[in-house]
């Protein structure tokens, strides 16, 4: 039926007259960009909702045949240079028509940029000593999923923290710290806030590094000190404490800390946890115990979900969230405290306590609070 059109220079079509069988009321489509891709957005009515399919050249072409057959008597097809009309009449011929397009047709772009924190074209010099951009600014195509991540971070931060008073920030467990040399850079060159940011970690030679590079970046209020996060005792009110990947027990400690020093803010994504793996009963859970990926996603999540309700005990708002996608990483989740003045649910507790006793487990945090 549309031999003499080349569908590469279809621009939009428009569906009318529905055969009585259709279950559709009228049909469009028209041409759009998406990621600097052509291709067809085809728009389908029935009387109370709309169906919308993107396709390729070719699908879009056996699609438009299908509804011609099947679903339309009439379709007006619109090129740069002509509108083609065909018409199917009572008896079945295909009556057809061409004229001079007048009407300018203006082809949709669908890349839609996302509004990233840390905007491409603006050096981050933490971002380029990580090899995630490049000295102009630019970054590199292979590092962009690791740029996307960073943006996230940096989003979740900007959703919490809304003043733009001073803030004194711990990063427990800081390791190489890349996100917290970014962390500093969003808050003091983006944010411009007085920030000040502590990172502990257990290994000496990081923190020498991280000192260095502190230093050599002009962060005179990022320092990084050696330390054990269950011995450790901040001299100032502490606003945020961050763990990223704080290893097995390490984010209970962390979390502890954050609970006595009443911090605002807390923003926790745990690592390697082993303690409930390693308490669960085969027992009493043999169908999870038998397949050890299970058992361990499920022991993670029991432990996250122990620890979130004790942050909720003792006042935070918690956010359980997903932290980047999980084809990236299967530490995933993060999970965020914001303090509140609704302290001590007696009956939260009870629930916590049932909990563990359900599954014949302790935890660490758990018993850092209440034993």
């Amino acid at each position: 039926m549309f031999k003499n059109i080349v569908v590469s220079e279809i621009q939009k079509v428009i569906f009318s007259i529905p055969v009585k069988e259709s279950k559709y009321i009228k049909a469009n489509a028209k041409k759009i960009i998406i990621k600097d891709v052509e291709c067809f957005q085809l728009a389908l009515y029935t009387k109370t909702q709309v169906f919308h399919e993107n396709m390729n050249e070719v699908e879009f072409e056996v699609k438009m045949t299908k509804l011609m057959e099947t679903g339309f008597k009439q379709v007006e097809v619109y090129t740069k240079e002509y509108i083609y009309g065909y018409k199917i009449s009572s008896k079945g011929k295909v009556l057809s028509n061409r004229r001079i397009n007048t009407e300018e047709i203006k082809i949709t772009t669908h890349n839609k940029e996302k509004n990233y924190i840390l905007k491409e074209g603006i050096v981050v010099p933490p971002l380029v000593d990580l090899g995630i951009m490049t000295e102009s600014g630019k970054v590199v195509k292979s590092y962009y999923d690791k740029y996307k991540q960073i943006n996230k971070f940096l989003e979740i931060i900007d959703d919490t923290v809304k003043s733009d008073e001073k803030i004194n920030i711990i990063d427990f467990g800081c390791g190489k710290s890349y996100l917290t040399f970014i962390l500093y850079y969003y808050f003091s060159e983006i944010r411009k806030i007085d920030v000040n940011i502590t990172g502990l970690d257990l290994k000496k030679e990081v923190i020498e590094d991280c000192n260095k590079i502190s230093e050599k970046y002009g962060y005179t209020n990022l320092s990084f000190q050696l330390g054990d996060i269950s011995l450790y005792k901040p001299k100032d009110k502490v606003d945020m404490i961050i763990t990223l990947h704080a290893c097995d027990t390490a984010t209970d400690y962390a979390l502890y800390h954050a609970i006595k020093l009443e911090s605002k803010y807390i923003l926790s994504v745990p690592c390697c946890q082993h303690e409930i793996n390693a308490q669960m009963s085969k027992n009493s859970f043999e169908l999870m115990n038998k397949y050890g990926l299970v058992k361990e996603r499920f022991s993670s999540l029991l432990t996250d979900s122990i620890r979130a309700n004790i942050l909720e005990y003792y006042g935070y708002k918690v956010n359980v969230m997903e932290f980047i996608d999980i084809v990236h990483s299967p530490k995933n989740i993060l999970i965020k405290g914001i303090l509140t003045e609704n302290k001590y649910n007696e009956n939260l507790k009870k629930e916590i306590i049932d909990t563990l006793n359900k599954f014949n487990i302790t935890q660490t945090l758990y018993k850092l609070c209440f034993e």
